[in-house]
Order: structure tokens, then C-alpha cells, then sequence
């Protein structure tokens, strides 16, 4: 599939149960990678929380499920350089959100065609929007024990798909797990 828009990592004695159930909300595929499939959802938060109420009625589900990573914000990239300066772009709007605040940014690379080293990539992340939001006049510090936000990135081979999540998300949504 290549417009997902939704990564699900599932536990190995669970990938066949998860696969199953997940076809009930829409297309899912398997991805190259073990254990992580993708989706396509019109509304990616909405099939979380369809997931997450399923999970509830299913306990054996949500022992299946390892992480659900619906993105808010998804691109294509052909090079690392073209990577860093989308993903620059997209979490330069969401600048606003992240005034004032503690966060960090979270990588999950799937893929090895381009040399995005999750590290270096977070660190470079993490520095453009301090030094974005320090010269709007809101500086905020990177955290992490306890951010009021996280960026999660989900890049499987050239497609990354990106979602920003409060405290109050993580708190509320227990398959979204970005770290």
C-alpha cells in the first residue's frame, strides 16, 4: 500500500489476529518490515480510537497490538536531504502548538535505501524547531521524562508520515506509544 497513512506494529504470536481484526476498519497490508503492517483511514485518529474501543471488548486484541501510529502529516521522499527539509516544513506549522512547551521527536525508520540515522535526525529536528521557536519569541526545551509533546515520525522505505501528540493524547490513547 502506498498512500498509508496508519502504521500498526503488532507482536509476532499476535500478527494474524491483528491482521484479521484490522480488516474490519478499512485496507491494511503488510509491510516489508516484520511485524508492521499499514493502513489507509479517511480519519486516521478516528480508527484509533475504533481500534482502541475494539481492544477493550477484545483483551486478546489489544495483547496483538503492540503500537497504532496514525499520521497527522504524511509525505514521499527520494533522499535524505529532500526527508529533512519536508519534515522541516510540515512541524514548522506546528510551531503554534509547541510555543512555550517541552518535546522531543521520535523516529522509527523502516528502510535502509537512505542514510537517515534516527538519532542524528531527531537531534537535527529537535534544533531546528528550538531555534524556530526561540526567534518567534517562544522558546521551548526538548524533554524526555514527561514532554508535553512528542513528534512521532514513521518512515517505511520512502513514505514518512508524522503525527504530534500532547500529554493529553498519550494519556487518553493507550496504542499510541510514539517512543
Amino acid at each position: 500500500m502506498k498512500d498509508w497513512n496508519v502504521v500498526v506494529t503488532v507482536y509476532q504470536e499476535g500478527f494474524r489476529r491483528a491482521l484479521r481484526a484490522l480488516r474490519d476498519y478499512g485496507p491494511v497490508e503488510r509491510s516489508p518490515y516484520h511485524n508492521v503492517l499499514v493502513m489507509m483511514a479517511d480519519d486516521p485518529m478516528a480508527l484509533l480510537g475504533a481500534i482502541e474501543r475494539r481492544t477493550e471488548e477484545q483483551p486478546a486484541l489489544y495483547d496483538a497490538i503492540s503500537r497504532v501510529a496514525p499520521a497527522m502529516r504524511s509525505f514521499e521522499f527520494h533522499s535524505a536531504a529532500e526527508f529533512r527539509q519536508k519534515a522541516q516544513d510540515t512541524l514548522a506549522e506546528w510551531l503554534p502548538r509547541l510555543a512555550g512547551r517541552s518535546f522531543h521527536v521520535r523516529l522509527h525508520r523502516r528502510g535502509a535505501q537512505h542514510d537517515l540515522r534516527p538519532t542524528q535526525i531527531e537531534r537535527a529536528l529537535d534544533d531546528a524547531l528550538l531555534d524556530a521557536l526561540a526567534t518567534a519569541g517562544t522558546p521551548a526545551r526538548i524533554s524526555f521524562t514527561g514532554p508535553d509533546a512528542v513528534i512521532a515520525i514513521d518512515t517505511i522505505d520512502e513514505r514518512a508520515g508524522l503525527g504530534l501528540w500532547t500529554r493529553e493524547d498519550l494519556a487518553r490513547h493507550r496504542l499510541l506509544r510514539p517512543d
